[in-house]
């Protein structure tokens, strides 16, 4: 897909206008407290071109917790450093099931569906540990190089509320490592996780860290992160698997790869063209911001621009 000039500034105040009316819909993340208190009627949205100039609407420069978002990143870093022996480990099937299921887990001898699960999280998170040492750290790192933002950071309180209430996660990281499907002690697995789950980025930060998916694996430098083969499977795992199991629908309504997390965020990405990103903290049953999904469905109708 060929780069098309937009005006991306008007195109933003549009769809900011046309989605007004449900902000504030659904239901921030109750389970983890430090996000339940998040102002459901924040909005946001930014769009990032190939030439790392970020256009903006409503709250796009405030930060907000990532989440699940990172699971991208996290993949993108630990398919470059080591390879994709990941696959032996981890599927890119979707799931049917909530993000934070075991169910499958056993019937399928702990390999976990795909990287965008809990599950498969864990198993990336792992691996990514494995290679560099400090697996949250080289996260942090590598997002605060590729958004241009020093100032990325961790969020002490969400990643302590994450651990105080992260059971369900801590049963699915023994009960793969069970299976020897876990290299590093859970324990320390965990905390990396936690912390990776915590950075906080706003939606700037966002669209431009993920333009290494659409150069096809360049990034900010021009280096190259991952192979062009490597930026589609990427894609393609987002498309399938990145909305937790609401991802047919995303897939018919937007027509893009994109990921959400449950901070509210969502990245989705315009292959050779640009990234978007847009936060608004309601969540609808299945995890992905009401209003972040609209908007998204109103850029892709407005512009004509989806992979289909």
């Amino acid at each position: 897909m060929d780069a098309v000039p937009f005006d991306y500034a008007g195109l933003l105040e549009r769809i900011a206008a046309d989605t007004a009316p449900l902000v504030g819909s659904g239901t921030p993340a109750e389970y983890i407290p430090a996000l339940a208190s998040v102002d459901p009627g924040r909005f946001g949205m930014a769009i990032a071109d190939l030439d790392g100039n970020v256009f903006g609407v409503g709250d796009w420069q405030v930060p907000f917790s990532a989440q699940s978002i990172t699971k991208v990143f996290a993949l993108a870093l630990a398919l470059a450093e080591g390879g994709d022996g990941l696959w032996e480990r981890v599927g890119r099937e979707p799931s049917g099931n909530p993000f934070n299921s075991l169910v499958q887990l056993e019937y399928e001898n702990g390999i976990p569906r795909n990287p965008f699960i809990n599950a498969g999280a864990l198993v990336v998170t792992d691996r990514l540990q494995t290679l560099t040492g400090d697996a949250s750290s080289e996260l942090l790192g590598f997002l605060r190089t590729e958004s241009g933002n020093p100032d990325i950071g961790f969020d002490a309180d969400v990643a302590a509320s994450e651990q105080e209430h992260g059971d369900r996660n801590a049963a699915v990281a023994h009960f793969m490592a069970s299976y020897g499907n876990i290299d590093n002690p859970v324990p320390a697995l965990l905390d990396h996780y936690f912390w990776q789950c915590s950075i906080e980025m706003s939606c700037a930060d966002l669209a431009r860290a993920g333009l290494f998916l659409a150069r096809h694996g360049l990034r900010a430098d021009g280096s190259r992160l991952l192979t062009r083969s490597e930026a589609k499977q990427i894609n393609a795992v987002m498309m399938t698997c990145g909305t937790y199991d609401a991802a047919g629908e995303f897939a018919y309504r937007v027509g893009l790869p994109g990921k959400s997390g449950v901070g509210g965020g969502i990245v989705a990405v315009v292959p050779g063209q640009c990234v978007l990103a847009v936060w608004s903290p309601g969540l609808d049953p299945q995890g992905n911001s009401v209003a972040g999904v609209a908007a998204l469905d109103r850029f892709t109708t407005l512009t004509g621009l989806s992979v289909f």
